[in-house]
């Protein structure tokens, strides 16, 4: 699918790149029809000075030049893309660390985290798409993983989806922090869009590949 797409992404480079070329082609015969048809129009009484005629050719190839030089750096541009996509294209099928949304299907999900400074008791916290709470577990104090099995407040196992994760640090039931809590995911596609470099992990969740804080051979 890799080879597809950039195979698909640089034909229609090629593409665009011809194109204007043949408009500039088009074009300078254009300019070449008009001054000729100007010279056989002209009035043998008044004839156009040749000064004239060395301004306009002149200033069309400078406006040919230009259009060359943007093109030029339009296909560098697109070449220096694709050349930082490939740069990913290794990662996927590995997993990296993310505070992102973890696609959950039943598995148990393990979180990486650091309790802040201090406290003495944190509690995660899972919300679901909406930002809705549906679960608080206690973690015990100075632990820096967990494994969420799906259960809910209720104490039912919550629906299949997407869950994102926080930490929050307490000391003598004081709130010191909010952090995110992380967790591995593997990398099924290297994506490229306005934003940059994107990457799609299982379960279809996206993240930015300037969010990754670890990455490591898949499970």
């Amino acid at each position: 699918m890799e080879t597809a797409a950039t195979t698909a992404t640089t034909t229609a480079t090629r593409s665009t790149a011809a194109t204007p070329k043949s408009g500039i082609t088009s074009d300078y015969n254009m300019f070449l029809k008009m001054l000729t048809t100007q010279m056989q129009n002209q009035d043998p009484l008044n004839p156009i000075e040749s000064a004239d005629y060395a301004v306009q050719l002149a200033t069309f190839s400078g406006v040919e030049q230009q259009t060359r030089t943007n093109q030029l750096i339009e296909d560098l541009i697109g070449a220096m893309d694709l050349q930082g996509l490939s740069e990913f294209a290794g990662w996927v099928g590995k997993e990296v660390r993310t505070s992102a949304p973890v696609a959950f299907d039943g598995d148990p999900v393990r979180l990486e985290f650091t309790a802040e400074a201090g406290a003495d008791r944190a509690v995660l916290v899972v919300r679901d798409t909406k930002g809705t709470v549906v679960a608080r577990e206690d973690v015990a104090a100075g632990a820096t993983s967990h494994e969420w099995t799906g259960t809910a407040i209720t104490g039912s196992a919550v629906a299949p989806g997407q869950y994102s994760f926080r930490l929050e640090s307490y000391a003598d039931d004081k709130m010191l922090a909010d952090n995110p809590a992380d967790s591995y995911a593997r990398i099924d596609e290297v994506r490229k869009d306005a934003t940059g470099t994107r990457l799609v992990l299982q379960g279809g969740v996206e993240v930015a590949s300037t969010e990754v804080k670890a990455l490591r051979d898949g499970a």
